[in-house]
């Protein structure tokens, strides 16, 4: 996974640089989400209500939960390491940050419509746009990603982030199921992933970083069964700012080609392991019942 490799390790900043420019927030009784538009709308902060505590990780503009493309060699290069063609939410390496474009926050959603930046030159991207909506259900935020693609050039298939999570390094422990029976209360699988790039297969696709006593912050990602992880150290620092981070992607691979609109969906919440996997089931059956009607 050489081109997920590098997202998020950015130059070193001052700590004040490190705080959202325009943070807005959506909260019910029991959990408050986050995004910066001062960072194309990434999403900065997801936390319980009682007690606070941000569970995600944005020590730059590649460190959030967001939307990431890589597509066709360019000659570009971060810092001096080729890159290609990488259209970021957040912004690029060197903090320069994406624009957004349009933002509504309504009753119980906000919406984000975002420029992306390239990751490695810190150029917009004028040919994509990204947009995400945003909305709580109890303590599950459902996050819905758009990527649309305007340009002439055909990409060749890339195994594409869908979204990129980076979260708090104080969360060590990867949990996600890999067998034959999902959905089943079969055993899951536990990992402390190293660094750099681990794949795993999420046969309920749905992964959790989580503490030493099964509690932390899980996704659930629909109909994608891979996984891209790694846990970085960085400095050592761990929380929503710090160098060291814990992170994954589920992946599709496809081509960006002229024309193309791509959608899907995340649900995101906080717990032990156990309820985790139940919030997540309980999604993917209300999901199921909606197909086959």
């Amino acid at each position: 996974m050489a081109l997920l490799l590098w997202i998020g390790f950015g130059i070193p900043r001052a700590d004040a640089a490190r705080e959202p420019i325009e943070p807005v927030y959506l909260e019910n009784d029991r959990v408050r989400i986050g995004v910066d538009l001062g960072a194309g709308g990434g999403i900065f902060y997801f936390s319980q209500k009682t007690p606070e505590r941000n569970l995600l990780n944005h020590f730059d503009k590649g460190r959030f939960i967001q939307q990431s493309y890589y597509g066709v060699k360019d000659g570009s290069k971060w810092d001096k390491k080729e890159w290609r063609w990488n259209p970021v939410q957040g912004g690029g390496w060197m903090d320069r940050p994406a624009k957004v474009l349009e933002f509504k926050k309504g009753d119980g959603t906000l919406y984000v419509k975002t420029r992306p930046k390239h990751w490695a030159t810190q150029e917009d991207v004028d040919d994509a746009t990204m947009e995400e909506w945003l909305d709580l259900r109890k303590d599950v935020a459902h996050i819905h990603f758009k990527f649309i693609y305007t340009g002439t050039i055909s990409h060749p298939a890339s195994s594409q982030e869908l979204p990129a999570v980076f979260i708090d390094y104080a969360l060590p422990n990867l949990v996600f199921y890999h067998g034959a029976k999902p959905w089943t209360g079969d055993a899951l699988t536990r990992k402390v992933p190293n660094f750099p790039n681990e794949s795993a297969q999420p046969d309920e696709s749905w992964a959790a970083y989580v503490d030493d006593k099964d509690w932390g912050i899980g996704a659930y990602f629909p109909d994608k069964k891979r996984l891209t992880c790694y846990r970085a150290k960085g400095d050592g620092t761990p929380g929503p700012v710090g160098s060291a981070c814990s992170y994954f992607a589920p992946l599709e691979t496809f081509a960006i080609t002229p024309g193309l609109v791509h959608e899907y969906d995340l649900f995101v919440t906080i717990g032990d392991v156990s309820k985790l996997r139940l919030t997540f089931q309980a999604i993917h059956e209300e999901r199921c019942q909606l197909r086959e009607r």
